[in-house]
């Protein structure tokens, strides 16, 4: 069986664990698939500058497709890029999702659609058993947006380390890895980087109901 993927990518937590435990399977990750705002300027769903994105890939060792979409386009846009990644000879993605029924759903869907297999080596694991085997692991990784109705903008630019996880612990209302949209991260180092990523913290900034801290690229 030629063990070739893609990764549906964030550039966060989950989807790095992700393609942490499939590289240990034996999966070959061609490819980081990450969706980018209209503009083209910040990814969708953690609002990351795409180029500091490119510079995590290329830290990575593995290329990345990013494409530009509004939310009520995503699905065709996204559609669009496996089309393509099916003609390269490429069928499987690797998914970073936890236990967000609905999203697994979406992805089930999107995939079986476009001749797709989806695999999801996180999918109903313990969340503290998670985040601990990221830490655990050696990865660096940092607090880049957060939902205002759990956390406090004090919490933007913590690292995820193991006073992370006890802190998130003694609140009680927070998933550990922030399955339900608590709070998003951005990977900078771990065992399946070649090298760091480099930036610097900018701005703190609020879309919505969400705070993000903004990260700029240095090369």
């Amino acid at each position: 069986m030629d063990k070739k993927a893609f990764a549906c990518w964030s550039g966060g937590k989950d989807c790095t664990l992700a393609v942490f435990k499939a590289l240990k399977d034996g999966w070959k990750v061609c490819y980081l698939v990450n969706m980018l705002q209209p503009d083209g300027k910040k990814s969708r769903s953690h609002g990351l500058p795409a180029e500091l994105l490119k510079l995590q890939s290329q830290a990575l060792g593995i290329p990345i497709i990013q494409k530009k979409s509004s939310w009520e386009d995503y699905e065709n846009s996204f559609k669009e890029i496996l089309k393509d990644l099916k003609k390269r000879g490429i069928n499987t993605g690797i998914f970073g999702d936890i236990y967000l029924q609905v999203h697994r759903n979406w992805v089930e869907r999107v995939c079986k659609e476009s001749g797709i297999t989806p695999l999801l080596p996180l999918w109903l694991k313990d969340t503290e058993t998670l985040i601990n085997e990221f830490v655990n692991a050696g990865f660096k990784a940092l607090i880049v947006s957060i939902n205002k109705n759990f956390l406090g903008k004090e919490w933007l630019g913590q690292e995820i380390n193991r006073d992370f996880i006890e802190k998130v612990k003694k609140l009680g209302n927070i998933d550990p890895c922030g399955e339900e949209g608590e709070f998003h991260s951005f990977v900078y180092d771990g065992p399946i980087f070649k090298k760091r990523v480099k930036f610097k913290k900018g701005k703190i900034y609020q879309e919505g109901k969400r705070l993000y801290l903004e990260l700029i690229p240095l090369t």
